[in-house]
């Protein structure tokens, strides 16, 4: 397989999975919180950044430059799935209170001050209501993200574009 049509199969999972949140959303009734919609939107950057690596027939040097960015936005998506991971395993105690949503924090705060209101989680973050051989749906994004990010850099960083039969192997059959 080649590392176009390896992209082209990221970009296809991405697109998968952003299928299978917008049922959950509105086929399900579940309703994101500000985790969750962070954790999408690393999902539909790490789709974009597949898709133009699929399309663009870039040499060494731009398939590596890939490799980072899918690295880059996978680490920090994992970084957000991982933080929803946690918040869903504290005590009831100490789950934060309930915050104002996501649209009131954009419209009333800096960007900086309403991505760390929404980084730090809260009381709707922390409920569980859909599960799947155990684990919620933050833990599978976390394995989603992860696995596709190593898919990318592994794909992207090292693999030749083809694999050319050199004229010693068709002389030699």
């Amino acid at each position: 397989m080649n590392v176009r049509i390896a992209n082209a199969l990221g970009v296809l999972a991405c697109a998968g999975l952003m299928a299978y949140a917008l049922y959950a959303q509105h086929g399900l009734g579940l309703e994101p919180c500000p985790l969750c919609i962070l954790q999408r939107l690393a999902v539909i950057a790490l789709g974009c950044i597949f898709l133009v690596a699929a399309l663009h027939p870039a040499g060494m040097l731009g398939r590596r430059a890939y490799a980072v960015l899918l690295g880059l936005v996978a680490l920090l998506g994992s970084g957000v799935a991982g933080r929803h991971v946690w918040l869903t395993t504290l005590p009831p105690e100490r789950v934060p209170a309930c915050g104002p949503g996501l649209d009131f924090m954009l419209e009333s705060f800096p960007l900086s001050e309403a991505l760390g209101m929404v980084l730090s989680g809260s009381g709707e973050c922390a409920k569980v209501t859909w599960r799947l051989l155990g684990l919620g749906m933050p833990a599978w994004v976390l394995i989603a993200l992860v696995s596709l990010g190593t898919f990318g850099v592994v794909w992207n960083w090292a693999r030749p574009t083809s694999h050319p039969v050199s004229r010693d192997s068709r002389e030699s059959a």
